[in-house]
C-alpha cells in the first residue's frame, strides 16, 4: 500500500438553520451558541486543530457571516486587553485564532443537504483526502481528540475512516449504522452503511457520529448524486457507492458525545463541559445540587 497522502484541511458545514433549537438560532447561528465560555463551532475546530489539520473550511450561508468574523483578527479588543494588563487573556485568545490564509468561507446558498455542503467546498478541498467534521457534535474524549485518532488510523489504513460509537441498541433505527469487520489499527473494517435501519435489523448499534476522513472521489459521485431522504443529497448515499471503489474502515470513539443541536443535548453539554473545568466544577455542582432540591417544573 503508498503511503497515505496527509490530512490536512478540514470541511465544516455551518449553513443550517439551526430549526431544532428555535428561537435562539432566529438571528444567531447555531455554531455560536455557547457551551460554557466558548462558541460550539471553538470546540470542533479546537479538535481538529489537535488532530494536525493546517487549512479550516467553513460552508456557510446567509446570516452566518458572525462565524467568519469570530474567526478574524479583533484588534480593538486586543489592544483593550493589552493596555488593561489581561495579557492572560490575551494570550488566550490569541492561541486560538488561525493564522493568516488558513480559513476559507464558501456559501452553500440551498439548503440540499449534508450532501450537497460538502459538494460546495470541492474546489477549495482538491485533489486531496480531507476530514469532515459536523458541527452540532461536540466530544468529550476519555484521552484523545476523536480526530487526532482518526488520522492515527488512516495514517496506517488510508482509504476512507468513518468515526462511530455505541448507542442503545434499542435505538439504533434513528441512526446511521455499521457493520464491523475485522481489526485494522486502532480501528477496523467497514463492512455496511445502513441509515436508519428498520427496528431488528441492525448490523451493530454503532452509529455515525459525525467525524469522517474522506477521499477527494466523494466530490465526483455527490456531483451526480440525486436527491435521497428529505428531498436532500445525503452524503450517505454518496459513501455507499464510494464503498464499491474503496475501502471503508470504522472507528470507535471512545467518549462522550453531545449533540448540541437539540435543546437537551444543549444543555446536557454545557453541564458536562462544566464539569469538566477545575476551574468551575465545584461552583456547579453545588448550584446544580442546589437547583434539583428547590426549582420544580414549570407547569402549564
Amino acid at each position: 500500500m503508498s503511503e497515505a497522502k496527509k490530512i490536512r484541511k478540514a470541511v465544516f458545514p455551518v449553513a443550517g438553520f439551526g430549526t431544532r433549537v428555535l428561537p435562539a438560532t432566529k438571528s444567531i447561528p447555531k455554531e455560536m451558541l455557547t457551551v460554557v465560555d466558548k462558541p460550539v463551532i471553538q470546540y470542533v475546530v479546537d479538535e481538529a486543530r489537535e488532530a494536525g489539520i493546517e487549512h479550516f473550511i467553513f460552508v456557510t450561508g446567509r446570516n452566518k457571516a458572525v462565524i467568519e468574523d469570530y474567526f478574524d483578527v479583533q484588534y480593538e479588543l486586543y489592544q483593550t486587553l493589552s493596555e488593561r494588563g489581561k495579557t492572560a487573556l490575551l494570550d488566550e485568545l490569541q492561541g486560538i485564532q488561525p493564522g493568516p490564509g488558513t480559513t476559507s468561507f464558501t456559501r452553500q446558498q440551498v439548503p440540499m443537504g449534508l450532501g450537497h455542503a460538502v459538494w460546495c467546498a470541492r474546489d477549495i478541498v482538491g485533489d486531496e483526502p480531507f476530514a469532515l467534521l459536523l458541527p452540532d457534535m461536540i466530544m468529550q474524549p476519555e484521552k484523545n481528540g476523536c480526530l487526532a485518532d482518526m488520522v492515527e488510523l488512516y495514517n496506517q489504513s488510508g482509504g476512507n475512516i468513518v468515526a462511530v460509537q455505541e448507542c442503545d441498541p434499542a435505538e439504533t433505527h434513528k441512526y446511521g449504522i455499521v457493520g464491523q469487520g475485522k481489526p485494522v489499527g486502532n480501528g477496523f473494517e467497514l463492512t455496511q452503511m445502513v441509515e436508519k435501519p428498520a427496528k431488528g435489523t441492525a448490523p451493530s448499534n454503532l452509529y455515525i457520529n459525525g467525524r469522517y476522513i474522506l477521499q477527494p472521489e466523494i466530490f465526483s459521485i455527490l456531483e451526480n448524486q440525486e436527491r435521497g431522504a428529505g428531498n436532500e443529497i445525503q452524503l450517505t448515499d454518496a459513501m455507499l457507492k464510494l464503498t464499491k471503489e474503496q475501502d471503508f474502515f470504522g472507528y470507535h470513539f471512545k467518549g462522550r458525545t453531545y449533540d448540541t443541536g437539540s435543546k437537551e443535548g444543549f444543555v446536557e453539554a454545557n453541564v458536562a463541559f462544566a464539569l469538566w473545568r477545575e476551574d468551575i466544577r465545584n461552583g456547579v455542582i453545588d448550584n446544580i445540587g442546589n437547583m434539583l432540591k428547590t426549582i420544580q417544573p414549570k407547569k402549564g
